[in-house]
């Protein structure tokens, strides 16, 4: 492999780039080794027949899909119905726990749900529409039906209150109890494939290095008195993004009290330069370019200079134990097999950052869940920004990224990825940082 930047022995920067090469070599021979396809998605009727099997599980009667004018982007990705699913007119599609499924379609529209299996009901005005959803859902069932929807109880998980209220009413006029669909759509949306854990493994080690190498670029640019800015490393990051197979993103680089900003991104006009005695912050997220690929989502700093300031090591050491103490808990309940949900993980990062007497300025989340997209679908670990009650299961990825933000000086944040295996959790993108890079650190 060709090193753009070559830091000399000693520096923490090289040692830190020998042991991700040796990594780099065991992953590249582990990918060599299985598939770096992701494994080919299931037909929707494979799709529904899984689906039957997590409500019986689930003690569920069914679960209600609804979309109007794309209301719900969740259905057609949990249904497999591809990017043409939503339609002018409403459709419902209900799925029982046994037996056949029932399409609800508009007369101008009765193909829109023709991939999936079960009976169609067409409609034409919203009389008929209700009297059809009468037929499926209301009076002449034996038992009030325990039904799933894209609802949240008060709004707890906004991510996944995708059914209007209205829709609700008329829903439950039926004589239906619904309840939220929370953890149906985590099983569906959130759990990885085999061949999808593998490219978040690999996108993640590839993250680690370019990180590394942006440090290192950072300081031959210092050593030779060349000007550089927060948008130079932002592109130089985005190029390796690139030369490694994964997409192009142009992430957070961020300088001093751009750093106490979560979510400052330099661009071309306004941007900050990157000099000797600044406190730098790299978050980036990006994926391999190959179907079905997981994001991988890291966040490192750095100070350039020869040793690393106590204001700044201080604070990055309670950001270190918050999320270190949120990892330690997911792993210890996970070995011992007990539920825990990403709130309560939340609350264990928070809490660390609030016997600190900082609490007021960590303002977000702990994590957010890791899929397709950076912020996947599945649970966050939150219960400051939102309620995630959804627990934490096996199969699922997610980030731990604490911070503490002091407004107009500096902030740190430390991020890590999560996976949650059937006994264990792993953290991608090894080694994790420990300490505040010092890039100018004597060779």
């Amino acid at each position: 492999m060709v090193w753009l930047v070559r830091p000399g022995p000693g520096s923490l920067v090289f040692e830190l780039l020998m042991k991700q090469k040796m990594l780099f070599v065991l992953a590249a021979f582990s990918a060599f080794m299985s598939s770096s396809v992701m494994r080919a998605n299931p037909t929707p009727a494979e799709r529904v027949a899984a689906i039957q099997t997590a409500l019986r599980d689930a003690k569920l009667d069914g679960w209600l899909f609804y979309d109007f004018r794309a209301s719900d982007p969740l259905a057609p990705r949990i249904l497999m119905l591809g990017e043409d699913a939503s339609g002018s007119r409403r459709w419902f599609y209900y799925i029982p726990a046994s037996g056949e499924p029932t399409k609800i379609v508009h007369s101008i529209e009765r193909s829109k749900l023709d991939p999936l299996p079960g009976k169609r009901l067409v409609y034409r005005g919203w009389e008929e529409q209700r009297a059809h959803l009468r037929e499926t859902l209301g009076s002449e069932q034996k038992k009030k039906l325990r039904v799933a929807m894209q609802y949240s109880l008060m709004n707890d998980i906004p991510y996944i209150s995708r059914v209007d209220a209205g829709t609700i009413e008329l829903i439950r006029s039926f004589g239906v109890d619904i309840v939220t669909s929370a953890e149906l759509v985590q099983q569906f949306e959130a759990v990885l494939t085999p061949e999808q854990k593998q490219s978040h493994v690999e996108a993640s080690d590839k993250m680690h290095r370019i990180l590394l190498e942006a440090f290192a670029e950072i300081g031959r640019n210092i050593r030779a008195d060349k000007a550089m800015t927060e948008y130079d490393i932002q592109q130089f990051i985005a190029r390796r993004l690139e030369e490694e197979g994964m997409e192009r993103e142009s992430g957070i680089v961020a300088v001093n009290a751009n750093t106490a900003n979560p979510h400052y991104f330099p661009t071309r006009e306004a941007h900050s330069p990157i000099k000797r005695g600044d406190f730098v912050l790299l978050d980036i997220v990006s994926k391999l370019r190959q179907p079905g690929a997981i994001c991988t989502d890291q966040t490192w700093t750095g100070y350039v200079g020869e040793t690393v300031p106590e204001e700044f090591t201080h604070i990055f050491n309670i950001v270190r134990e918050a999320r270190d103490a949120a990892t330690e808990f997911v792993r210890k309940n996970v070995r011992e097999g007990k539920s825990i949900r990403g709130a309560e993980v939340d609350d264990v990062s928070r809490g660390v950052i609030k016997r600190a007497g900082y609490g007021e300025q960590f303002t977000h989340r702990t994590g957010h869940s890791i899929g397709e997209e950076g912020h996947g679908n599945g649970v966050n670990i939150d219960n400051f920004e939102t309620r995630d009650s959804r627990r934490i299961t096996p199969g699922v990825c997610f980030s731990i990224e604490p911070g503490i933000y002091l407004e107009g000086k500096f902030g740190v944040r430390s991020e890590i990825d999560v996976y949650v295996a059937e006994k264990d959790i792993e953290v991608t993108g090894q080694p994790i940082q420990t300490e505040i890079v010092a890039i100018l650190k004597p060779e």
